[in-house]
Parts: structure tokens; sequence; C-alpha cells
């Protein structure tokens, strides 16, 4: 017994990135299928899908497909009936570069945009700077640490740095000054001029540089940094809850037909061949022949619920024609999920349909669950020996 939940985005709202990560984050969903009688339990159809380089509100992959099985070890009725979802964020380990020309830092003050590529070797070319007292550059991000890119250069600016609000150094940032604390005589590009503390726990900090003189300062980049992140993060789950009444199905699983030994019943003439099923009978294991709803499964997706599911053969002996299945019967039902997941990463709350998914979840968000349209697929095959089903 093999159950695949398969989703796809319905609409252009997304799944979006909670913040800036390398590539080899991973995106992990978790389905809830709750089955009661042959088999009884809760089956997980589950999938990670890895990411590609993110930045906050990049839209985030799904996975193929979620799938889970169990095997069963008699005959009879199942009835499955869905539940909800989980979304599971795992940040990858690594440092993304956010240059600074991007949309997301926030700048107070005369700063001014430069192209450098004919003469510096800054980040992408450019460099932000300023002769501004008190002119100041702010960065919101998801992860475990952050570092000040600029350039060292003689008479440069005093920097004041902010994490989270406080002051975290004993003194001023000296760009004017080389690495080991000489005054600089030339430049130098893509410096590290001062990193966070190492050990401050995974989720959404802030960092901030001011200009403490009416001198030249500069912006490079600000590098974030994600440490490892075993588990998903509280900060980057979210769950999609079924708003209407799924209903559930019921699916019958037939036994083997008895085959003894193996053997065939002698018949008067022994000469005969043994006896063949005749494909237009009944199947005597079906307590309702014209029923097609125990042979099938459940594709759910857009407005119906299809189910078509393949029917497998049981051959007693070698010299037994197999009894013919016969056209695969189609039958449609009320859509049993047509929900939007609700809440978001940080608030739980869903963010305005206008604005751009910069949280795990998004607004308006239609999971479609099945083979060609996503869906969960149901599916049982007849075992070809006697005596059970899996």
């Amino acid at each position: 017994m093999d159950v695949r939940w398969d989703i796809s985005y319905k609409s252009l709202q997304r799944f979006g990135s909670p913040g800036f990560f390398p590539a080899g984050s991973s995106l992990h969903i978790e389905g809830e299928v709750d089955a009661r009688g042959a088999w009884n339990g809760l089956l997980r159809p589950r999938g990670p899908k890895a990411q590609q380089q993110l930045v906050p509100g990049s839209y985030l992959e799904l996975p193929t497909g979620l799938s889970d099985g169990a095997t069963l070890e008699r005959p009879g009725t199942i009835r499955f009936t869905p539940g909800g979802l989980s979304i599971k964020f795992t940040p990858a380990e690594g440092k993304v570069m956010v240059n600074s020309k991007d949309p997301r830092i926030q700048f107070l003050g005369p700063w001014q945009w430069e192209y450098t590529a004919p003469q510096y070797d800054d980040y992408l070319k450019d460099v932000q700077k300023t002769e501004g007292l008190d002119a100041s550059a702010k960065l919101e991000f998801i992860g475990t640490q952050v570092a000040y890119i600029g350039r060292r250069e003689q008479d440069l600016s005093k920097i004041k740095v902010k994490f989270d609000g406080q002051e975290v150094t004993s003194g001023l940032v000296e760009p004017a000054k080389d690495s080991d604390g000489t005054d600089m005589t030339g430049t130098k590009t893509q410096q590290v001029l001062w990193t966070s503390p190492a050990d401050v726990d995974y989720g959404p900090h802030t960092v901030e540089i001011t200009n403490t003189e009416s001198k030249l300062a500069y912006l490079d980049a600000f590098e974030v940094i994600t440490g490892d992140v075993p588990e998903p993060p509280e900060h980057d789950k979210a769950s999609c809850t079924l708003q209407n009444d799924p209903g559930s199905l019921d699916v019958t699983v037939p036994g083997s037909t008895p085959t003894g030994t193996g053997t065939q019943t002698p018949t008067d003439d022994p000469g005969t061949d043994p006896p063949t099923e005749d494909p237009n009978d009944p199947d005597p294991n079906d307590p309702d022949p014209n029923d097609n709803e125990a042979d099938s499964g459940a594709t759910i997706g857009g407005d119906f619920v299809q189910v078509v599911t393949p029917s497998g053969t049981a051959t007693a002996t070698a010299t037994v024609t197999p009894k013919s299945t016969g056209p695969t019967a189609t039958r449609y039902y009320r859509a049993q999920v047509a929900n939007t997941p609700s809440g978001g990463v940080e608030t739980g709350v869903a963010p305005d349909e206008d604005r751009p998914p910069f949280g795990l979840m998004a607004s308006g968000i239609t999971l479609v669950m099945g083979t060609a349209g996503g869906g969960l697929l149901l599916r049982r095959r007849k075992a070809a020996h006697a005596g059970g089903a899996q």
C-alpha cells in the first residue's frame, strides 16, 4: 500500500525564502493521512527539496512528491482521511555576500554609489561612500553572524558598529589602519573590517554601521553567515490546515484466489486442458461487482477527485489464464482539499497578497494533490502469491 501526495503551486503566490542563504538549503514538507480498518495508523507522506542560493523573498521549489507506505497482511477495507501539511525550512551552512547596492540595506544620510571597476577591485565593482557625519547603513538578516566589508585606506573616518541595536565592540572600527594596526599608505579593497560574535543563535538580527566623523567612509558589502543548523529551526516552520471537510476514501483490498499447492482440480477427461477462468465472470472476492470504487485510488486536484487505480492480477499456476480486469473505472468526487495555507514564519499571520513573500509562508497558495494535477494517490497492489495483499 503506497500513499503518494504530490503538491504544486496553483497561483503566483509562493513559499518565500526567509533570508540570505547559500545553495543547499532544504524545504521539507510532510503530510498526514489517517488509515482505519484493515490497517490502522497514521501515514506521513514526506519529501525534501534542495534549494539554490536564496535571498529574502526568493521562491522556494517544492518537492516533486511526498510518499509513505505500509504492508497489509490481510484483505479488508481501509478508510483513508487526509490531514494537514507541515512545512519546515533548514538553511544551508555557509556565507552570502550582500552587495552595498542591495535595496534591503537601509541608508540614512548622504551616501553616494560609485562604479569602481576601472581602478579598484571592490565587490561587484561598486561601492557606497559618504562623508556625512552620522550617516548610517543598516541590514536586517536571518543567520548566525555577519561581517562588514569595506576598504582600508589612509585618512578614513572611524566607524561605529551596532549588532541587534547594541554596540558590541570596545572601540571604533578604524579602516585607516591595516589589520596589524599600522597606518595605511595605500588602498586595500574587500577587507573584512568587523565581524559579529560567533556564538549567536540562528534567527533574525540587524547590523548597523555609522560614520563618526565628517570624513570619507566606505561600505562595500555585508557578508551574512549561517552556521550549522542540524534541525529545522522553529523560526522557519509553518503549517497548512484543512479549511473544509475533506471527506474520506474507502479502499477494499480483496484476498488472492486460493490455490492450494498449485495443482489443478482433475476433470472427467484427463486429456483436456485445465479449466480456464471466464474473463467475464465477476470477482468472487468483490462484494459488489458493479461497484468500481473498491478497486480505486484517489487523485485530488482542481475541483474534483479523480479515482483511477491500475488493478493487479493473480495467477494460480502458469497454466491458468489470468482474469481480465477490463478497463479502469473513473469516478469524480467533490474536492477533498481546496485549502490555502495560512500563517507566516514570524507572526503566524499570512502577509498581504500585494507584498513579496518575505516569510516562509505566503497567502493564496493552493496545494494541488495527485499525479497529473498533483494529489493524494492511494495505490494498492494485489499480491502475486496466495494469501495476502500489500
